[in-house]
């Protein structure tokens, strides 16, 4: 039976802030089983809680634990619905952040997605999607190009979009006190509908190419 959602106990941050700087493997070791249970068990939660909303939702996964130190401060999840398009989420002591990603692409993908920029309807959509979501508070990133990719005008009208070969919006949604309670759900949920109008226009236009 899948356990509700309450939020992350406060304790979660306490647990976090002793794994800041370069922790040992004794310090790690001591803090594994709170950890997983403060903070990496209510990322599952939060998730199955998410999935429960809308089918597209129902591909995630909550990272586990690595060498590197940043991954046990970092509690990762992402959710999948496209090939290499995806919601992420990143719980920290800073609080939790949210993007929508289209990266690590796939041979041909950034072709695809370049034809789609160029192209008037879809690229002009694109374009005004972008717009919208920079203006809720997303930043826009990705791997960008100094120049134009060849084989387009360097003055095309939307020469910034073409030399993306990668596509992020993320933003911090803060570390307040509804972390510690349901309302992240409805956080997350409301960060997903900001970022829909992208996701899907990436799901569209950049499939599985080869």
């Amino acid at each position: 039976m899948r356990r509700q959602f309450t939020g992350w106990p406060e304790q979660a941050m306490d647990v976090l802030w002793q794994l800041q700087g370069e922790p040992t493997h004794a310090t790690r070791e001591r803090y594994r089983a709170d950890r997983e249970r403060l903070v990496r068990q209510p990322m599952i939660a939060l998730l199955n809680e998410v999935a429960d909303t809308d089918p597209r939702y129902e591909d995630f996964s909550v990272w586990h634990y690595r060498t590197d130190s940043w991954w046990w401060q970092h509690q990762g999840a992402v959710i999948r619905l496209g090939r290499k398009i995806e919601i992420g989420l990143r719980l920290s002591l800073e609080g939790l952040r949210v993007q929508g990603a289209w990266w690590y692409p796939d041979p041909g993908q950034v072709d695809m997605f370049r034809k789609a920029v160029a192209s008037e309807a879809s690229g002009r959509e694109l374009s005004d999607i972008v717009e919208g979501v920079r203006k809720k508070g997303y930043d826009i990133s990705g791997d960008v190009m100094k120049r134009p990719p060849r084989g387009y005008p360097a003055d095309h009208s939307r020469t910034n979009l073409l030399r993306h070969r990668s596509l992020i919006a993320a933003r911090p949604l803060g570390c307040e006190e509804w972390l510690h309670t349901p309302e992240a759900v409805d956080r997350v949920l409301s960060a997903a509908a900001d970022l829909d109008a992208l996701l899907m226009w990436l799901v569209r236009h950049v499939k599985h190419a080869t």
